[in-house]
């Protein structure tokens, strides 16, 4: 006989401030014979909105679609935009990349030494360099090249793995091509990128190269949700690295590679344990 797993429940929402928030979700959970093991919240005096993040235990009774089903009410009340997820479901993932490997490489070690909780359904590319990786990984590999004429053909099949394999998150890890308008619209909140966003300056081919030229003092990379306004999507982690003269145009790319992997790896990692909450064009992140 298989042994049932006990679920681990995060709630997750956001709403217009109000008076009795916190209240009625602890009264809630109490009630239902739950305890609280963690919570955070915060109101944000400029959009006028409140997010919280509760981690709690089901108790000896309750289920958790029970308790989902008897939260409707509330967030009704509240007119919240809420979720209920078990912590220990994997997120079902998807890696997308190009040519340049390392943060691809990177998440799959993180993964297989299980520092954080994500299943790794596929990886996408529009070149087969990565198909040895993905064959070595055991992860089911994609080649789906695109063209400007191509591109909507191959959205709608990167779209038809997402569907079939009930895709919780997107990464792009060194992805190289632009996800259109279209595409990025259907999954608001679902698709993270990771850009060289300390080189803004710096367009177009061989940053770190251009970068080397200037004489940069610092360097490092973003982690941001993709929206249809290109590399302005919502923040959600930055790391940074500083550099010096004696430095070559190598020594950058070692260096910015480091920060990429840290930064991006940092993103997945919050986004699984459910701790990123969209705040318009910002995130709030429960740490």
């Amino acid at each position: 006989m298989t042994e049932t797993m006990t679920p681990a429940p995060v709630l997750t929402l956001s709403c217009p401030d109000n008076f009795g928030i916190v209240a009625a979700v602890a009264g809630y959970l109490t009630e239902t014979g739950c305890n609280i093991e963690q919570s955070a919240q915060f109101a944000d005096r400029e959009t006028g909105l409140f997010f919280m993040r509760v981690e709690f235990d089901l108790g000896a009774t309750a289920r958790l679609d029970e308790i989902t089903a008897g939260f409707s009410p509330i967030a009704r009340r509240f007119d919240m935009d809420w979720k209920i997820h078990d912590a220990k479901e994997p997120l079902r993932t998807i890696l997308m990349v190009s040519k340049f490997d390392h943060c691809l490489i990177d998440l799959l070690h993180r993964m297989e030494r299980r520092e954080f909780n994500i299943s790794i359904c596929a990886i996408v590319s529009n070149h087969r360099d990565a198909e040895k990786i993905a064959v070595h990984h055991n992860v089911p590999f994609h080649h789906l090249p695109v063209t400007p004429e191509t591109k909507p053909e191959q959205e709608r099949a990167l779209m038809e793995i997402v569907k079939q394999q009930d895709i919780e998150l997107i990464v792009l890890a060194r992805y190289m091509q632009v996800l259109s308008n279209e595409f990025c619209e259907k999954l608001p909140g679902r698709v993270i990128n990771i850009h060289h966003s300390f080189l803004p300056s710096f367009k177009g081919a061989k940053p770190y190269h251009q970068a080397f030229r200037r004489g940069v003092k610092l360097i490092g990379a973003t982690a941001h949700f993709v929206t249809a306004d290109l590399d302005e999507g919502p923040i959600i982690e930055q790391e940074a690295e500083r550099v010096d003269h004696s430095m070559t145009p190598g020594d950058l790319i070692r260096i910015g590679r480091d920060v990429e992997r840290r930064a991006l790896a940092q993103a997945v990692r919050w986004f699984a344990e459910r701790r990123i909450l969209l705040n318009d064009a910002k995130t709030v992140i429960f740490r």
